[in-house]
């Protein structure tokens, strides 16, 4: 894999990377920083931030660029389907980040693919029902037939909004009401995704395809 990719998921997917895989990135950086400065790299020997590990040097022991490209590598395999890569619907190549809506290499912008931004608080089914996302609308207009897009939450996944309903929520003695949208479009194994990233923290765009 090129080194552009390598680094894009190395920087925006570093939550797909193993406990040990982030301590050593963490002992490369401190020790690069810290390499010219004795004191500065005693407090960062201190704070366990350049280890003695051999289990973390040791991922490091060919060098650091074979140290990340063995990362991705092992995402790749394990995890594709959580990895978004934001590449340009013109020329292909991949963007500066995984919230890009303009292409640094050929210019075409993909902003008009976006209708509204929603925020994402719960998710729940019924029996016999759809699987409902729920949240507020940041900005736009949600209609059916129009598209989630999952990729930010590590599922690379953009469903389709089958139906729009308003669900009753209470909490702390308020109460408001969130919209539902429901599809059909994920699998079990999808959906336990979602339950166990629970509460989620980011905005999700609603997209025309």
């Amino acid at each position: 894999m090129d080194q552009e990719t390598t680094d894009y998921i190395i920087n925006y997917f570093s939550n797909l990377m193993t406990n040990h895989e982030k301590l050593a990135l963490k002992h490369q950086m401190s020790s690069f920083k810290s390499n010219e400065n004795p004191q500065f790299r005693k407090i960062m020997i201190d704070k366990g931030w350049i280890s003695s590990d051999p289990e973390i040097t040791n991922l490091l022991e060919n060098g650091y660029e074979i140290f990340k490209q063995n990362i991705v590598t092992r995402i790749m395999t394990e995890t594709p389907e959580k990895v978004f890569l934001n590449n340009c619907p013109k020329c292909n190549k991949l963007a500066r980040t995984p919230h890009a809506k303009q292409c640094r290499h050929c210019g075409y912008s993909w902003h008009h693919l976006t209708v509204a931004q929603f925020t994402l608080n719960d998710t729940f089914q019924i029996t016999g029902r759809k699987f409902f996302l729920t949240g507020q609308i940041i900005e736009g207009e949600i209609k059916e037939g129009q598209h989630i897009d999952l990729r930010m939450l590590g599922l690379n996944k953009k469903i389709k909004i089958e139906s729009i309903e308003f669900v009753l929520k209470r909490q702390d003695g308020k109460a408001w009401e969130d919209i539902a949208l429901g599809t059909n479009e994920l699998t079990e194994q999808d959906k336990e995704y979602l339950k166990s990233i629970h509460p989620f923290k980011k905005t999700l765009d609603i997209i025309i395809e």
